[in-house]
């Protein structure tokens, strides 16, 4: 029986649904059409009928599950709320519907070219995110794919490794890493007293007195 425009429209956004899913949880080697064709509750026939391949399957459904990620992220008004949302151990648990940068990273060097593309311009975006996010800093658009690397490769990291403290320390360590806290700058009378003998006496070191004008 012949499937109307509009049914045909619904399969399609159905697959890319599931499938976006499927290639978080599982990645897109371990994403089969079968399985994909079973999650959507079509047939393998009416999943080829409508992407043609499993190549451009993944790279619509990767390009889907980034826009929904971008979406949700997109919310967060500050970098500190950004931050602490995608280093959050809810993210880390959400597989599925977590940011597919981190869970699908791992393969694009093996990964067809239209898949790479997709996952390109997932990076473009979440760096274009955080350099807004950035504004008032010099530098931002570097800053912004430092940051974009330390939360995707944080994030990886606290999924891949197996001891759950160690998993917890990561996601901890990447977010100081990106918010250090500021130190409070010592009162005026106690700098001056600590540039005289006293500093010596109190365990001053240059290498300490750099670290403070660098937190300051």
């Amino acid at each position: 029986m012949k499937v109307s425009k509009q049914q045909a429209a619904v399969n399609r956004q159905r697959i890319l649904i599931e499938a976006a899913r499927l290639i978080r949880e599982r990645g897109i080697a371990g994403a089969g059409v079968d399985a994909l064709a079973e999650a959507a509750g079509l047939t393998h026939g009416g999943v080829y009928s409508q992407f043609g391949s499993k190549d451009r399957l993944a790279a619509e459904a990767l390009a889907h599950a980034l826009r929904a990620s971008s979406a949700s992220l997109g919310q967060y008004d500050t970098l500190a709320k950004y931050v602490h949302e995608y280093l959050s151990q809810a993210h880390r648990e959400r597989l599925g519907e977590g940011c597919p940068l981190a869970a699908v990273g791992s393969e694009m060097p093996r990964e067809s070219d239209a898949a790479r593309e997709s996952f390109t311009t997932g990076v473009r975006a979440m760096a274009d995110r955080l350099a807004r996010l950035t504004a008032d800093r010099p530098g931002r658009k570097s800053e912004a794919l430092a940051i974009a690397a330390t939360l995707v490769g944080g994030l990886i990291l606290a999924r891949g490794v197996n001891d759950p403290a160690l998993s917890h320390r990561i996601l901890a360590a990447s977010r100081a890493s990106l918010l250090p806290r500021r130190r409070r700058a010592p009162s005026r009378n106690l700098s001056r007293l600590q540039r005289g003998p006293a500093a010596k006496r109190a365990g001053a070191t240059p290498d300490t007195a750099e670290t403070d004008r660098a937190a300051r």
